[in-house]
């Protein structure tokens, strides 16, 4: 992805998004990183004929007739801040400009005081810029048989209008940012949202445990959940935060990480340490299943608000 359509991606997430999006921040040198290459990523989406898939949402979204990718998005930010995907209308579209942002918000590490999607949908609406204006109501609704939350703006100045619609899944906000100076345009858009496909465990708290989808929970990694731990040793001492989420086996153990934002050095040493942490399993139903959940290390941003150990999603 070059610099230029990184720049624009920011650039349109920061006049689509309300002010807690605006200050994710991607920390030079740091990057996403996984201990295997086979397991789903939330940034790992991509386009085939046409079509946007995402196996670790579990969704696939067929772009509208002469629609292209305009941008694939940055890395994710220190607060599980998303870009998946910006889609325009091309140049031998027929119908009125428009574009979709498609972005994704890791609830564990969510820099605003909200935990589900209806939640983000109010906030977004209660923190709109003063220049913008609210065009519909927050509101619940099904698409493709997946419950979503949505409301609709827009600026009077540019005349450009905009939906917001945010589903959950595995402990992620996944949000379609619709954008276009006709609002018809933009009806038009959501009734084909109704031909995305998801599958049966793409939901808020993920599947039966199984390796596909795991149980997402919230703060597991506690001290009453972890039984062995040793703390990762850092050759360099730096002062970014680094959030990752683990999935924890039937047995306790780690058997995959997934670092949001990280130096390879602290990678490293984290995924060393975590070698040797062990949990108590997490039963589902009286048996033991798989279980995916979030853990920062280094500094927590100064917006994150934390959340109650006992809560689960």
């Amino acid at each position: 992805m070059t610099a230029s359509l990184r720049l624009l991606a920011v650039l349109v997430v920061s006049a689509s998004l309300p002010s807690w999006g605006q200050n994710a921040l991607l920390v030079k040198g740091a990057w996403p990183s996984a201990t295997d290459s086979l397991t789903p990523v939330p940034e790992g989406g991509s386009i085939a004929n046409g079509v946007y898939t995402n196996r670790y949402f579990g969704l696939s979204y067929a772009l509208p007739a002469d629609w292209l990718q305009k941008s694939a998005g940055p890395p994710p930010s220190d607060s599980g801040s998303y870009i998946l995907t910006l889609l325009k209308s091309s140049n031998a579209f027929k119908g009125p400009r428009a574009s979709i942002l498609i972005t994704a918000q890791d609830m564990f590490f969510m820099p605003a005081p909200v935990t589900t999607a209806p939640e983000l949908i109010n906030y977004t609406k209660s923190h709109l810029q003063a220049d913008y204006k609210l065009e519909l109501e927050p509101t619940e609704t099904k698409i493709a048989g997946q419950s979503f939350a949505s409301f609709g703006y827009w600026s009077p100045s540019t005349e450009l209008h905009w939906r917001v619609l945010a589903t959950e899944i595995r402990c992620h906000t996944v949000e379609f940012v619709l954008m276009s100076r006709d609002p018809k345009a933009l009806d038009s858009l959501v009734l084909e949202m109704n031909k995305m496909s998801f599958l049966a465990e793409a939901n808020p708290g993920a599947g039966a445990g199984g390796t596909a989808a795991p149980v997402c929970v919230r703060n597991y990694a506690t001290a009453e959940n972890v039984i062995e731990r040793v703390d990762p040793v850092f050759i360099e001492h730096k002062f970014n935060p680094v959030p990752l989420r683990v999935i924890i086996d039937r047995e306790g153990t780690v058997r995959y990480i997934h670092f949001l934002s990280a130096f390879p050095d602290q990678a490293k040493a984290i995924t060393e340490a975590l070698a040797h942490w062990k949990f108590r399993p997490y039963l589902q139903d009286g048996k033991p299943v798989e279980v995916e959940t979030g853990i920062m290390f280094g500094r927590v941003p100064h917006l994150m608000m934390l959340s109650d150990s006992s809560a689960n999603k």
